[in-house]
């Protein structure tokens, strides 16, 4: 089944919600990267916290980048996403050995650290894009985005993440949701959805039990009256073309791309999202050379 991210909004107007299943998403880039329980785990919430802020801000062309740097095993965590919430990521370490807090439950914050910065980059398709850091929380990726949000905006956020690998190593399910008070709203609100929340427990157990989207909002805010928007298919989805591989080569300079010419043999780029290899001749780099 293809992976959905489902709006929503209070019928009082105070509580803008999003959910998402993600399993197709983050299993693709499981494979892709070839990355260990650990590294899927933390690339799958970036994933999903992307997608889902991707699809909120509702800019045509419009783009959102998360990027994790916490000093941990993992390195950089990447994750972009278009203005639907088609996502794409990396992680700059995929294979880490397993890190788990106890049997069974995978440890997402030190494998990413908390000894650094979120930083969030929104294309808004104005001049230039708006770009935003926050000291990481606890590495856990949903904690993170919350207090980026927080701050940020300000204004009252949550976002829950949960990616659950099987023991074969494939994801067996994953997605989240974030939830966004709105100007205005009564201070009484974050109470009832703080206590919603804990109630419903943890993303995955909901999403391994069967739960709808829709059930998914209903429980994590507390049964609040919601209206339901139509949800929108998303994917794992890298926009790399030969094209822009050729720009990617023409900032390397006359200086390096005439060294390759020099050397006669073909080069290989490998793009970092969906690991998709172009090959360059050195009759093509003199052709690049000749467009400089």
């Amino acid at each position: 089944m293809p992976d959905q991210i489902l709006r929503a909004m209070t019928t009082d107007g105070w509580v803008k919600a999003v959910a998402m299943t993600s399993r197709e998403i983050v299993e693709r880039a499981r494979t892709i990267h070839n990355t260990t329980a650990t590294a899927t785990a933390a690339l799958g919430r970036a994933l999903t916290a992307c997608s889902m802020l991707g699809n909120m801000q509702k800019i045509e062309n419009g783009s959102v980048t998360l990027q994790f740097k916490g000093g941990g095993p993992l390195g950089t965590v990447l994750a972009v996403s278009d203005a639907e919430g088609n996502v794409r990521g990396y992680v700059q370490n995929p294979r880490i050995s397993l890190l788990e807090k106890y049997a069974g439950k995978l440890d997402v914050g030190a494998a990413v650290g908390t000894d650094g910065l979120l930083t969030v980059i929104r294309d808004l398709q104005m001049k230039e894009p708006y770009v935003g850091s926050v000291e990481l929380v606890s590495g856990e990726i949903g904690d993170d985005v919350t207090a980026y949000l927080v701050q940020s905006e300000q204004c009252p956020s949550a976002c829950g993440l949960g990616v659950l690998v099987d023991v074969d190593h494939s994801v067996k399910v994953a997605g989240g949701f974030i939830l966004q008070l709105l100007p205005g709203a009564p201070e009484a609100l974050i109470d009832r959805l703080e206590a919603g929340i804990a109630a419903a427990g943890s993303v995955t157990a909901m999403l391994e039990a069967g739960l709808s989207l829709q059930e998914l909002l209903r429980k994590v805010t507390g049964g609040m009256e919601l209206e339901f928007f139509e949800p929108t298919e998303v994917s794992y989805r890298c926009y790399c073309t030969r094209e822009r591989v050729e720009a990617t080569l023409v900032s390397l300079g006359r200086e390096e791309l005439q060294q390759i010419v020099e050397e006669g043999k073909d080069i290989q780029v490998e793009c970092q999202f969906c690991d998709t290899e172009y090959k360059f001749s050195p009759p093509e780099i003199r052709g690049i050379l000749a467009q400089l």
